[in-house]
């Protein structure tokens, strides 16, 4: 056991289950766990698949590219299923997502207009903060055509897990891991705040 694990695992429970996660991000598991927890999060799930993505990432930085582009991939099947809930399934699973995470109708609605008439936005907004499981639902609900839909959502996708997460990193991997490791807590409250930033894009900024 290396002296920055026992250092983590000592840390406190955030700390421990970072360590955790480094510790199996290349267990036999791992890519099914990374897989299911994007396609989940792309129509259901509330948390983004980053926070798994890039402790794997910095675990095993030969394959950080194939990492992104896998949970690129598994984020745009997810995506399917966010669309056939709003196209479909709006009024039973729709509604219950939407009341579940409380997401404001309105906000659901002024996102359903503007995919009604520039439905480009999903590969914008697809890289922001905004739950991407809101922005698949709603393209449902504003019956995007479903070729375009699957276009914008590769790119998106691919844009924020390759090419911006996947770059960072390859070049600046092991960089970050030190970083991240001592500031593992202020870490984590930016990525919260990077979630409320999400909900206030999706009441001020969409409108």
């Amino acid at each position: 056991m290396t002296e920055e694990t026992t250092t983590m695992r000592r840390g406190g429970p955030l700390r421990a289950l970072y360590a955790w996660m480094m510790r199996n991000a290349k267990g036999k598991h791992a890519w099914a766990a990374l897989a299911g927890f994007a396609f989940a999060e792309a129509s259901c799930f509330p948390i983004p698949p980053d926070v798994m993505l890039l402790p794997m990432m910095l675990a095993d930085r030969k394959h950080a590219f194939r990492l992104a582009a896998w949970c690129a991939m598994w984020s745009v099947i997810g995506g399917m299923l966010g669309y056939a809930i709003g196209a479909l399934f709006w009024d039973t699973a729709g509604l219950w997502i939407i009341h579940a995470f409380h997401f404001p109708m309105a906000e659901v609605q002024a996102l359903r207009h503007k995919y009604t008439e520039h439905a480009y936005l999903i590969i914008v907004q697809g890289l922001t903060p905004i739950p991407y499981k809101l922005v698949t639902i709603s393209a449902g609900l504003a019956n995007v055509p479903f070729a375009a839909f699957m276009a914008y959502s590769a790119i998106t996708r691919t844009l924020r897990f390759v090419v911006l997460e996947g770059v960072l990193v390859h070049f600046f991997g092991e960089q970050a891991r030190v970083i991240l490791e001592k500031y593992l807590e202020a870490a984590m409250i930016v990525f919260l705040l990077l979630v409320v930033l999400g909900f206030v894009l999706l009441r001020y900024i969409i409108k």
